[in-house]
């Protein structure tokens, strides 16, 4: 069994432990897999981002992975592939982090959003269903597994076919996640993974674009090297969005514990939910049916004039926690001044005043996992 690097809790003055909100697992393995691709002196992009890409597209079971520089390069790569262009309209959820809205602005098209299901947080199927008949000529649908939990592929998919839209899956908190039995990544026309540092498996800065199709496929390795097209000429304007050996062998040792991590992930969820449930005032993460979800985030909804006295509390107790998102997108400042309205995603706009994400990562032990619940039973007790 693969050794991890020992967790060190910091002491506050009162020597409490502090339980961070998020903890990235790296071990020997990765420093040595690291060490051996140093010492090969290929660092670039070679043989270890090919083994990466064949691992985790089959881990998801997708026919192709490319592997890219990050998260938000994999959306833009798999928008482009996807046909997206200038002046085009992508519809998309305002509540999610504003990579996922920026990588349709890069490719010069127009973010619509629709509002989100305020259970799931995820991109409401119906009001979705709503813009799409208001608005002509959408392009492609953007779906978030918003914390980890799925979508409704089975709503998108058939909302996709019927309006003749690409349906691209932003996977970048989901790795592991399953839809009926299927990983998220598989299902839509293409998928954009992220492997920062707070996600799921890190490559430290990284990302992946998965799809089943040749064609788009083809058009992605085009588009992140230069628009080379394979015989040494350069026939699109692409971008420089290659992964290094040195990432993608972080990821080759984190793709192996990457199930049991999520499995981790689970145990720790169900165990605050029931022993959070009997608290009326909150709300703890749903598991809709043919559902799977990675828990790249436990996240709670408290009423919003409590949020801040909770956190402080939380905080307080050597219980780390953050909000994510506290402003939806179209509230930004940045989408603000190209002429979104407060009050188009009032349930996005709700849920921003009132989500809070608690630990979940694997290197919890049972003794944070405790601590945690009393910390949240003191405060509404």
């Amino acid at each position: 069994m693969k050794k991890t690097l020992t967790r060190k809790h910091t002491d506050t003055p009162q020597n409490r432990r502090i339980i961070p909100l998020v903890h990235p697992v790296l071990g020997k393995e990765e420093k040595n897999i690291v060490a051996k691709i140093i010492d090969s002196g290929i660092i670039a992009s070679g043989s270890y981002v090919e083994t990466f890409e064949t691992q985790f597209a089959r881990y998801c079971g997708a026919a192709h992975g490319i592997a890219v520089s990050n998260g938000t390069t994999a959306l833009h790569a798999a928008l482009l592939a996807c046909s997206v262009k200038p002046g085009d309209k992508v519809l998309t959820t305002p509540f999610s982090f504003i990579a996922t809205a920026n990588s349709i602005l890069h490719c010069g098209a127009i973010p619509v959003f629709a509002d989100i299901d305020p259970a799931t947080y995820n991109l409401s199927p119906a009001d979705a269903e709503r813009v799409l008949r208001r608005e002509k000529n959408i392009k492609a649908i953007m779906v978030v597994h918003l914390y980890g939990l799925p979508a409704d592929m089975d709503a998108f998919t058939k909302l996709s076919k019927k309006h003749g839209c690409a349906l691209i899956e932003d996977c970048a908190q989901a790795h592991g996640a399953q839809w009926r039995k299927r990983t998220v990544g598989s299902i839509g026309d293409a998928a954009a993974f992220s492997f920062y540092a707070t996600k799921n498996a890190t490559t430290g800065e990284g990302g992946v674009v998965l799809t089943n199709d040749n064609a788009i496929a083809a058009r992605v390795r085009q588009i992140i090297n230069h628009g080379r097209d394979g015989h040494a000429t350069h026939t699109i304007l692409g971008f420089n969005y290659r992964l290094t050996n040195i990432a993608a062998g972080i990821g080759i040792a984190q793709i192996k514990q990457l199930p049991r991590w999520t499995q981790k992930r689970r145990a720790n969820a169900r165990f605050l939910t029931n022993q959070l449930k009997g608290i009326s005032t909150l709300i703890t993460p749903v598991e809709p049916p043919n559902t799977t979800p990675a828990y790249h985030q436990y996240t709670v909804r408290v009423p919003a004039g409590v949020r801040d006295a909770f956190m402080t509390h939380l905080h307080s107790r050597g219980i780390g926690c953050g909000v994510y998102y506290a402003t939806p997108i179209h509230q930004q400042p940045l989408y603000a001044g190209l002429g979104y309205k407060a009050g188009i995603c009032p349930v996005a706009e709700q849920a921003a005043r009132e989500v809070v994400s608690l630990p979940v990562h694997p290197l919890l032990t049972a003794r944070d996992l405790r601590a945690i619940v009393a910390a949240v039973n003191e405060f509404f007790k």
